[in-house]
This record gives C-alpha cells, sequence and structure tokens, in this order.
C-alpha cells in the first residue's frame, strides 16, 4: 500500500458530499456538448464528458486524504464512457426506470472497477468500491427519476437529488474504508 493516509475523521464525508456538484455540472457539460443520448456513440462521449468533471471533484477530494493521482479523473471518465455506452446498448437508451437502473448498474460496475484499479493501491480494502459504486450509481438514478427530473431528455448521469445520495452512500463507505486501511497500519506499527 503506497500513498498514507491523512488523519481520517467526518470531515472527508463533508468535502466528499461537496464533490456531488461533478454530477450536475458534468451532466450540464454532457447535454450542452452532446445533447441527448440517443445511442451508443453518444452516451460514450457524454459519458467521458460528464466522467472527466465527476472524476474531477471527486479527486480533488481524495488528493488530500489517499495522494491519488490525476489518473482518477481519466479512469472516472473512461469508466463512464463505456458503462453509458454499455447501457444505451442493452437499453437502446432507454429513459424508462428499469432502463435507467440497468444503465446505472453498467455505468456502476464500470467506474467502480475503473477506479479501484487506483484504490487497491491505498487501500486495504478496495475490492469493496466497485460493489458500492455499483450499488449506488442505479440508486442515483432511481432517486432522479422519483424527484420527477425530465430523465426523458437523455442525460448522461443522474441530477442533483441522486448525486446527493450517490455522495452520501460513496462517502461514507469511502471513510469506512480508509478509516480501515489506517486503522490496520496502526496495529501494524503497534506490533512491530
Amino acid at each position: 500500500m503506497s500513498g498514507a493516509t491523512r488523519d481520517i475523521d467526518w470531515s472527508f464525508v463533508a468535502w466528499w458530499m461537496l464533490a456531488f456538484l461533478g454530477f450536475p455540472l458534468g451532466g450540464l457539460l454532457a447535454i450542452e456538448v452532446v445533447g441527448a443520448i440517443d445511442g451508443p456513440a453518444r452516451a460514450a462521449l457524454a459519458g467521458f464528458l460528464a466522467g472527466s468533471v465527476i472524476g474531477a471533484a471527486q479527486w480533488l477530494v481524495l488528493r488530500r486524504y489517499l495522494r491519488i493521482s490525476t489518473w482518477w479523473v481519466v479512469a472516472t471518465a473512461a469508466g463512464l464512457a463505456s458503462g453509458n455506452a454499455i447501457g444505451a446498448v442493452m437499453t437502446g437508451a432507454g429513459t424508462e426506470l428499469g432502463d435507467l437502473v440497468l444503465t446505472g448498474l453498467a455505468a456502476g460496475v464500470a467506474v467502480g472497477l475503473a477506479q479501484w484499479t487506483l484504490l487497491s493501491a491505498h487501500l486495504r480494502i478496495a475490492i469493496l468500491w466497485p460493489l458500492v459504486v455499483t450499488i449506488a450509481w442505479p440508486i442515483g438514478w432511481t432517486v432522479t427519476w422519483a424527484a420527477g427530473v425530465d430523465v426523458e431528455r437523455g442525460y448522461a448521469v443522474f441530477g442533483a437529488t441522486g448525486a446527493l445520495v450517490f455522495a452520501a452512500l460513496t462517502g461514507t463507505a469511502m471513510w469506512l474504508l480508509m478509516r480501515g486501511t489506517a486503522r490496520a497500519g496502526l496495529q501494524r506499527s503497534a506490533s512491530t
């Protein structure tokens, strides 16, 4: 495990919650540049743009605690591009709740695995991260749909309501993963 972790307290979750802004900002960039997602090519491009903004927002927080490199931005963008493209193929770029959940699962798996490749060098049980993101992504879409957002416009990512729930779930999980790694390091130090 490289990259020492800072003291991990609840301030991490507060900063991570602010990173939720990457979702509406990334979504806005994607819809303005690409337009509505109507197939895999647009889904990939929109996902890459939105993922770049989301990844940058998350990286700004993580770099303070884990010394994660800027590859986090690239991994998040590539993961969302591929996940959204796969989701568009599986659902025909549909926007019904079932379509959004399925696309969310595809995006969650792709983003979670891409981010895990970087987290595994920093966190003892980073293998749990893809599972967390895979669960949280379709929840984000479900919350956005339930809030009445006009999802039929073909957005690349869920809205602010879903992003807040996503940030709460993933921020708490990341905090627990970092705390577990920090405690294991302290226990190793105490036993030597």
